[in-house]
C-alpha cells in the first residue's frame, strides 16, 4: 500500500478553506487521502436556501462530497456529532471512533486543527484537535481500545497553524510552524472546492481580501512523531517517508 493521509475536521468547508492545499497537493502525488468531518454544519451562520437545520445539514453533506471530489480526496465521511456542541461530546467515545478509523486506514500522516481553534477560534475546531490528538496517540497503544483492531502508530501528527491574524476576529494564539506549503500551483483548485459550498458563499466573499493576501500558503506544526526528531522547518509533510503496508 502507498502513502496515506488522514484529515479530521469539524465542519463541511473546513476541508477546503483550511486544508485544501495540502489535500490537493497530496492527490497530485498519488497519495491516498481520507477526510473525516465530525458534524454536518447545521449551526452555520450562512444558511443558503435551507428552510431548517436538517435541510441545511443535507445541503452541506452534498457540498462536502462535491468539494472532496474537486480536491481529489480518495475517501470521505461525514459523522453525526452536533454542530457547535463538540465541547459537550463524550471525549473517550469520540476519540475511540477516530482510533478505529486510524487503525483501519493506517495513515502515515494525520492532519487536524491546532488547539487555538483556527483563525476564527471556533470551539469545535479546538475539540476536533483534542479528539484527534488523543486518538493519534491512543491508536498506537495496545492498552487503549484493544477491541478496535491492531494498533497503528502513525508517523506524524500535524496541526494547522497560521502566519497571520484575520482582521475583525478574536486573535488566536497560534503555534509556530514546521511545514510551510507554497500552494499556488493548486490555489485555483482550492478555490473551486470552496465554491462547491454554495451555502457558504458569503464567507468566501468576506474572506476574499484576506485570501488574496495570504492564501498562497498553508502552515502546519509537527505536534507528534513516531521517531524522535528535531523540529525543523520544511516543505513536505511526507519528507523521508516511504510507502508501507
Amino acid at each position: 500500500m502507498g502513502l496515506r493521509l488522514l484529515l479530521v475536521v469539524a465542519h463541511p468547508d473546513d476541508e477546503c478553506f483550511a486544508f485544501g492545499g495540502a489535500l490537493a497537493l497530496a492527490a497530485e502525488r498519488g497519495i491516498e487521502t481520507y477526510v473525516i468531518c465530525l458534524t454536518d454544519g447545521q449551526a452555520a451562520t450562512h444558511r443558503g436556501a435551507a428552510l431548517s437545520g436538517e435541510d441545511l445539514g443535507r445541503m452541506r453533506r452534498q457540498e462536502f462530497a462535491e468539494s472532496c471530489a474537486v480536491l481529489g480526496v480518495s475517501r470521505h465521511e461525514l459523522w453525526d456529532f452536533a454542530d457547535a456542541r463538540l465541547e459537550f461530546a463524550d471525549f473517550s467515545t469520540t476519540a475511540a471512533r477516530l482510533v478505529a478509523a486510524m487503525r483501519a486506514f493506517r495513515p502515515q500522516i494525520v492532519l487536524t486543527f491546532g488547539a487555538d481553534g483556527g483563525l476564527n477560534t471556533h470551539p469545535d475546531h479546538t475539540m476536533t484537535s483534542m479528539f484527534t490528538t488523543a486518538a493519534f496517540h491512543w491508536a498506537a497503544s495496545g492498552k487503549r481500545f484493544p477491541e478496535l483492531g491492531p494498533v497503528h502508530a502513525g508517523e506524524r501528527l500535524y496541526l494547522l497553524t497560521t502566519s497571520y491574524f484575520a482582521e475583525g476576529r478574536p486573535a488566536p494564539l497560534p503555534s509556530p510552524w514546521t511545514v510551510a506549503f507554497d500552494i499556488r500551483s493548486v490555489q485555483a483548485r482550492k478555490h473551486e472546492a470552496f465554491m462547491q459550498h454554495s451555502s457558504q458563499r458569503p464567507l468566501l466573499e468576506s474572506s476574499k481580501a484576506m485570501l488574496e493576501q495570504f492564501g498562497h500558503a498553508e502552515y502546519y506544526l509537527l505536534a507528534a512523531a513516531k521517531e524522535p526528531q528535531a523540529a525543523i522547518v520544511g516543505t513536505d509533510l511526507f519528507a523521508g517517508l516511504a510507502a508501507n503496508g
